[in-house]
C-alpha cells in the first residue's frame, strides 16, 4: 500500500491519472466553501517539505516498475501541492527518469505570485490553476484565503506565469450560485481571464455537497450564460460526473465495495478511506458517479457529510 501516491484515478480532464499527494490533509492556502476534501485544517502560505522527497520518488519508482504508465502523473491530493518546498525536485525526478509521462499540477494558483515557485514548475506539461473571484470581497467569501493573500496578487501571479510557462494552462473557474455569479463579478472575471490568456478556461460547479451545507450547483443553462458573458474563445464546461464511468480506469469492483460498505452503515469520505484503504480523491471520483446515477444520497451530521444508500 502506497502512502503518497494514489490511483490511477479516473479523471474527467486527464484520463488515467496517477496522483501524487505532497501535503497532509488538509494543508492549503485557501479554505474554499465548496472543497470536496473538506474544511482546511491548516490555513497557511508557509512552504515546507511536508512529505519527504525520498519517500515520494521511491513510491513512484516502485509503482512505475510494476504497472503500466498512466496518461498523467498529477500533483494533487489533500491540499495545495505548491506548499511542498520539494515539488520542483520531484518534478525533475519524473522528467529525468520517465520523460515520456506527462505531468500535471492541480493548484489554486495563489502561490504563483512568487517567481521562485513559478520557476520550480516550468517543466510540467499542464498546470491547472483556479480563479473563482476577481474581487477581494468574493475571494474572501468563497475561497476564504490565508490572511495575507489578496486577489490582485493572485491574478498578477497567473499573468506572470502565463508569460513564463511554455506548457498548457487549463484555468478552472468554479461557479457557485450566490457567491460569484453576479454580473459585476463575471465582468471582473472576464477582464482577469483575458489578461491571463490561458490555453483553455474550464467552467466547473458542484458535483457533490461542499465543505459547508446549503450549497447548490449552477445549472447547465447558468454555465452556458456565464460562458457567453466571459467571451473567451476556448471556454468549455467540464463534463458531468457520469462520463468518468467511461474511462478505462473506472473500476466496478471499487464502486461495488463502496455501495456494500454504506449499505451497512452511513459513512463519511474519511470513514470510507479508513475502511477501504483508498485515497480520498479516488473515493470521491466514484461517489461522483454514484450520486449522479442516484444510487447514494447525503446528509450532514456532527462529523461532516455522510453517504448512504438512496
Amino acid at each position: 500500500m502506497y502512502k503518497f501516491i494514489f490511483g490511477p484515478v479516473p479523471s474527467r480532464r486527464l484520463g488515467m491519472s496517477l496522483g501524487v499527494d505532497l501535503v497532509p490533509r488538509k494543508v492549503c492556502s485557501l479554505d474554499c466553501v465548496y472543497c470536496e476534501v473538506g474544511t482546511t485544517t491548516k490555513l497557511t502560505t508557509q512552504r515546507m517539505e511536508y512529505v519527504p522527497y525520498e519517500k515520494v520518488v521511491n513510491e513512484l519508482s516502485d509503482y512505475l516498475k510494476n504497472n503500466p504508465a498512466p496518461d498523467f502523473i498529477t500533483f494533487s491530493g489533500y491540499g495545495e501541492p505548491l506548499l511542498n518546498s520539494r515539488i520542483g525536485d520531484v518534478l525533475t525526478f519524473i522528467k529525468t527518469h520517465y520523460p515520456d509521462i506527462k505531468v500535471a499540477i492541480l493548484t489554486n494558483g495563489t502561490l504563483l505570485s512568487d517567481k521562485n515557485i513559478r520557476q520550480e514548475i516550468l517543466q510540467a506539461d499542464v498546470v491547472l490553476p483556479s480563479i473563482d473571484a476577481a474581487s477581494d470581497k468574493v475571494f474572501k467569501k468563497l475561497n476564504r484565503p490565508e490572511k495575507h493573500l489578496k486577489v490582485d496578487q493572485h491574478i498578477r501571479g497567473l499573468i506572470d506565469f502565463r508569460n513564463e510557462f511554455k506548457g498548457e494552462i487549463w484555468l478552472e473557474v468554479f461557479v457557485l450560485p450566490g457567491y460569484n455569479d453576479t454580473n459585476d463579478e463575471i465582468c471582473q472575471l472576464k477582464k482577469a481571464i483575458h489578461q491571463i490568456n490561458p490555453s483553455v478556461v474550464q467552467l466547473n460547479t458542484l458535483d457533490r455537497p461542499g465543505a459547508i451545507p446549503g450549497l447548490h450547483p449552477a445549472s447547465k443553462e447558468e454555465l452556458e450564460d456565464i460562458k457567453t458573458k466571459l467571451d473567451f474563445e476556448n471556454t468549455i464546461i467540464v463534463a458531468a460526473a457520469k462520463s468518468r464511468k467511461e474511462t478505462t480506469a473506472y473500476r466496478n469492483d471499487k464502486e461495488s465495495a463502496i455501495l456494500e460498505t454504506i449499505a451497512r452503515r452511513p459513512c463519511t469520505v474519511h470513514d470510507l478511506r479508513d475502511i477501504m484503504g483508498l485515497h480520498i480523491n479516488e473515493i470521491n471520483k466514484y461517489l461522483d458517479v454514484l450520486e449522479a446515477e442516484g444510487k447514494v444520497t447525503t446528509d450532514f451530521g456532527e462529523r461532516g457529510l455522510f453517504y448512504r444508500i438512496k
